[in-house]
């Protein structure tokens, strides 16, 4: 039986209470902890699982029925049971990733989709992996926290442990490429395809992204390229290079007179402004039998990294 603390109750957070009581394997996970921003709930001294009888209101919940938060005060709660325990970050916060080496000597091991803990401050991402480690010093087996961030790249699929089992088995990694964002590949796909060419406008394209929730809430948070330049540093650096996102060439798409534009709103409503840039950018690549794509690359051998837009 594993306790869970969940740091980060918003959508994803929800949705992961959600699937855990209704997973086939919900007897072996016990949900004894929640946490937003504001408020959290903790569990009685014998760790039971929280009453969450009402899943889809999980959020409101914690909100109405929990205390300040102090995320030490949960930690050590987890920290305190003889079971193992885990603690979930469903954020994107880089205060909450800072806090990661305290957790896992704590004994509490780690699962995020948060990419901040492995993509900002090299020192820390080097802390966090000398702390995630599978023996003690005397090459025994021991129970030692664990650390899981597969879901910072790739949406969860086995990229990031097959790149670390390959470098673990001496494998060269030569070079990495790849369209990192789901979101630009979506915009892309739409707007620059040479077997089913689009009619529409890229900001129309980008407009209709938005309103199905492909982008983020400001879609500058995906068109200025740092999602997927933390995603270029994060597989860098699992494939042994330094790399800093300070220094990382990332090739920001968003014209440089709406970056500064106070709203999303106003942003949305400029951007038609700029579609003859991108009608450019697109017909030269498809007189040329080329499409545009977003693109991640990180040079093993060169020992650098980038993202840019190429044909």
């Amino acid at each position: 039986m594993v306790n869970i603390g969940i740091v980060g109750i918003g959508l994803v957070g929800s949705e992961l209470v959600s699937q855990i009581l209704k997973s086939s394997y919900k007897n072996a996970f016990k949900v004894v902890a929640l946490s937003t921003s504001e408020k959290m709930m903790l569990s009685d001294s014998d760790y039971k699982s929280l009453s969450l009888d009402q899943v889809e209101n999980i959020r409101s919940t914690v909100i109405q029925s929990g205390k300040p938060v102090n995320l030490g005060e949960f930690a050590t709660y987890l920290s305190g049971s003889k079971q193992h325990s885990v603690i979930i970050d469903c954020t994107a916060s880089e205060e909450v990733a800072k806090l990661y080496p305290s957790w896992l000597r704590a004994g509490l091991s780690v699962v995020t989709p948060n990419k901040k803990g492995f993509s900002s401050s090299l020192d820390l991402f080097k802390e966090i992996q000398e702390l995630a480690v599978n023996t003690n010093k005397k090459g025994k087996e021991a129970k030692v926290p664990l650390v899981y961030h597969e879901a910072t790249v790739g949406a969860g699929l086995p990229i990031l442990s097959t790149l670390t089992d390959l470098v673990k088995t001496g494998d060269e990694i030569i070079s990495i490429e790849g369209i990192f964002s789901g979101t630009l590949s979506y915009l892309f796909n739409n707007y620059s395809s040479l077997t089913n060419p689009t009619s529409k406008s890229f900001s129309e394209i980008v407009s209709v992204a938005k309103g199905l929730g492909y982008t983020e809430p400001d879609p500058r948070d995906d068109l200025n390229g740092m999602d997927v330049g933390r995603k270029v540093v994060i597989c860098g650096r699992l494939a042994g290079l330094d790399l800093d996102l300070s220094t990382l060439p990332v090739e920001n798409i968003v014209p440089e007179e709406l970056r500064a534009v106070p709203t999303a709103q106003e942003f949305m409503s400029k951007l038609p402004e700029y579609d003859d840039h991108f009608a450019k950018l697109n017909q030269e690549a498809l007189s040329n039998n080329q499409v545009l794509r977003y693109v991640g690359t990180v040079d093993v051998k060169g020992g650098k990294g980038g993202v840019q837009l190429i044909k």
